[in-house]
């Protein structure tokens, strides 16, 4: 098969390989994926980059997010899961190969069933990043009814919370960086927009939700730490999945009296249920038809690096993905 790998850390045009590699071979309770698109994520491509950090294995396939079709299963897995459409997640956590390859292998229950009406392209997107928002807005219990304000609600994280809070009867309030994703915020399900520019953006808040903020979904929480004790109500939480700042300030004593709960979500590590129930919420709020992915850049896998380049540049809104099924398949940007 052909695949792309590195055996060193470091940029992506000077480690980056793409060459013939053997076909993996499911074991079992597993399966194979023929992989027809590769979703990229700035986790695989901080993995990649990870300068003067060991190797976890020689040989690294990129990518944990994938969709494609299932071509053989391993013992254990009934047959007929061959020929299914399905999206995949976490194939390259503490695994060596991922999905930058013509065909994956992962534990069966990672392979999730596809909604006929959702492409491949939209299924490469969904993995990781839906995953970790619906731990954000779940992982304290139901939101029905109470108020959720998501930073970052124009990311790939920040989108997926967006939607499932309103798809679960959230009021949901969102922080964007900029006017073109005021409206994709609302596409989403938000019913109030802020710019992170907006003057005091805390009173802002407030007066949209006079009784404070029961949920927050963070995505760079040493830059919002101060908004957050501004906002949050009696007994909320803040659930926060990155931080530009290692080691980031905490508005302690205002965030004390709230009685505040500080949730820190490390993907690769959630409770197994907790992923086998965000899939399945996934799921349905696609076939709901609640659920946005934006595709803006797809690369071939001999584009693999100029892919990496573009996510750590962050140049476009929406997703990078690699496709895999069509080898004269080029550079193109995509429409929702």
């Amino acid at each position: 098969m052909r695949a792309a790998w590195y055996e060193q850390r470091g940029d992506s045009a000077a480690v980056l390989i793409v060459g013939h590699a053997d076909a993996p071979q499911p074991g079992a309770a597993e399966v194979r994926i023929q992989v027809h698109v590769s979703g990229i994520n700035p986790g695989d491509v901080k993995k990649r980059a990870g300068a003067g950090t060991a190797m976890p294995f020689p040989r690294v396939i990129p990518h944990s997010d994938g969709a494609g079709i299932i071509d053989t299963v391993g013992p254990g897995v009934a047959s007929g899961r061959i020929g299914e459409r399905v999206w995949c997640f976490g194939a390259q956590s503490y695994r060596p190969f991922g999905t930058a390859a013509e065909f994956v292998v992962v534990p069966e229950w990672q392979a999730i069933a596809l909604p006929e009406a959702v492409t491949f392209e939209q299924g490469a997107c969904l993995g990781i990043p839906g995953i970790t928002a619906h731990r954000a807005v779940f992982a304290d219990g139901p939101v029905t009814g109470l108020t959720v304000l998501v930073t970052g609600a124009a990311g790939a994280v920040g989108s997926m919370a967006t939607s499932m809070a309103s798809w679960s009867g959230a009021h949901v309030l969102a922080i964007v960086r900029h006017d073109d994703d005021v409206e994709r915020a609302r596409l989403c399900g938000a019913e109030h927009v802020f710019l992170t520019g907006d003057h005091d953006l805390s009173t802002a808040i407030r007066a949209a939700a006079p009784d404070g903020v029961d949920r927050i979904v963070d995505v760079a929480f040493g830059e919002y730490t101060e908004l957050h004790a501004g906002v949050i109500a009696q007994g909320g939480v803040i659930a926060t999945y990155a931080s530009a700042d290692p080691e980031p300030q905490l508005a302690f004593w205002p965030l004390l009296f709230q009685n505040t709960t500080i949730r820190l979500l490390g993907s690769d590590d959630f409770p197994r249920e907790a992923k086998r129930q965000a899939a399945r919420d996934i799921n349905a709020c696609l076939q709901d038809g609640l659920l946005r992915t934006e595709t803006h850049l797809t690369f071939t896998l001999d584009q693999i690096a100029a892919a990496h380049e573009a996510v750590e540049q962050r140049a476009e809104p929406g997703r990078t993905v690699l496709q895999l099924s069509h080898p004269a398949y080029t550079y193109r940007r995509s429409r929702d």
